[in-house]
């Protein structure tokens, strides 16, 4: 069976993981006659957003611990991860991977990625397995694996960002995949477009997917 590790960032779209994103992303992979284990990383968020108002509150939260909420408590800090365990590593989207796993979403092309989190995405590819980044997470991929091959949809602004990064930025509708055969890096657009779940759900499947058929 393959298994894929699947890394979060928090919990809710404006402050972590993408929601509809991480659990469709879990659904594919069982649908698929895989497996995973999720993982975070063990630190502060940022910040903390109020979801129905959008204002910033002042408290802190964990990534760890607000990613158990969507993996049920089935979940491992990002410091247990090893690639040789796992066929595949994900990464869904949602602010989190713009800012806790980096900074990309106060930074811009001169971010930084999370120490850690760098350090995995790199034991990856030099492992030789698979990398998925959903949404906004291609460009943490653009950021340590130069010249990768990716998607976020269509945002000029983003892609001219990842550009700026080393990256090359195809455009891509809703469902699709872009695929770099020489990182072995697969992308789709999920919310990053305007669509609906019902549409983030066939990027979500695609993606693993066409993952699955490359392993």
């Amino acid at each position: 069976m393959k298994k894929f590790a699947v890394v979060l960032s928090g919990c809710g779209v404006y402050d972590g993981s993408e929601i509809h994103e991480a659990t469709l992303t879990l659904v594919a992979i069982k649908k698929q006659g895989a497996d995973y284990q999720v993982f975070a990383p063990d630190i502060w968020q940022h910040h903390v957003i109020n979801h129905l108002t959008g204002e910033e509150m002042a408290e802190k939260r964990n990534v760890l611990i607000e990613s158990a909420r969507i993996a049920r408590g089935e979940i491992k800090p990002l410091t247990d991860y090893n690639p040789a365990d796992f066929d595949a590593l994900v990464l869904p989207g949602g602010f989190g991977a713009a800012k806790n796993l980096s900074s990309f979403a106060f930074d811009g092309d001169k971010m930084q990625v999370n120490e850690l989190v760098a350090e995995k995405i790199k034991a990856t590819a030099a492992a030789g397995k698979l990398i998925g980044a959903l949404c906004i997470a291609p460009v943490i991929i653009a950021k340590i694996l130069q010249g990768s091959e990716l998607t976020i949809g269509n945002d000029a602004g983003t892609a001219q960002a990842i550009k700026a990064m080393g990256g090359n930025h195809f455009d891509a509708p809703s469902g699709a995949v872009v695929v770099d055969e020489k990182h072995k890096v697969f992308t789709t657009p999920c919310y990053m477009l305007d669509g609906n779940i019902a549409q983030v759900a066939a990027s979500c499947e695609n993606v693993i997917k066409t993952m699955m058929e490359s392993m």
